[in-house]
């Protein structure tokens, strides 16, 4: 079984290009679309439906970049390890839109919001994987406690 792939300078430079891009896409999107006007039937409730997206998304994508921004500063030697085991944490994931208020966005805005989604997942399972190399396992607990055990027993 090989060992699962590290997190890597090229990995995190490309992940940040990409979060650029769909956070900028995030803020022309949702400007737009307060500047242009919905025309639905029910204009309040969307408009409401689409603050509350444009919220999610904006700051899902911030926590994304300054997770990432973190993992540069770790690589270009500005923190070291430690710290950014301490104060690069990534936050949990903003609550999923209710049923309702999703059937009101557009598509386009609803395909946003998905990569968006998408994009945060992929952070997760990095920062997951990353950080289960710190962790340690019962297993490796109950081990030490037995080999502590046998080493005072032995005396």
């Amino acid at each position: 079984m090989t060992e699962p792939a590290t997190i890597s300078p090229s990995i995190i430079e490309t992940l940040y290009e990409d979060a650029l891009l769909l956070a900028d896409e995030a803020r022309v999107t949702f400007d737009y679309d307060d500047a242009v006007g919905c025309g639905a039937p029910d204009e309040a409730t969307t408009r409401v439906a689409i603050s509350c997206e444009a919220l999610r998304t904006t700051t899902r994508m911030m926590h994304a970049i300054a997770w990432l921004l973190n993992q540069r500063a770790y690589f270009a030697g500005e923190i070291t390890e430690f710290q950014l085991r301490r104060h690069g944490r990534l936050p949990p994931p903003q609550p999923v839109s209710d049923a309702e208020q999703r059937a009101l966005l557009p598509d386009y805005i609803r395909d946003l919001v998905d990569r968006s989604v998408a994009f945060y997942a992929r952070i997760e399972r990095l920062d997951r994987a990353w950080r289960d190399r710190f962790e340690l396992r019962p297993a490796a607990v109950h081990r030490l406690r037995e080999r502590l055990g046998y080493a005072f027993a032995a005396r």
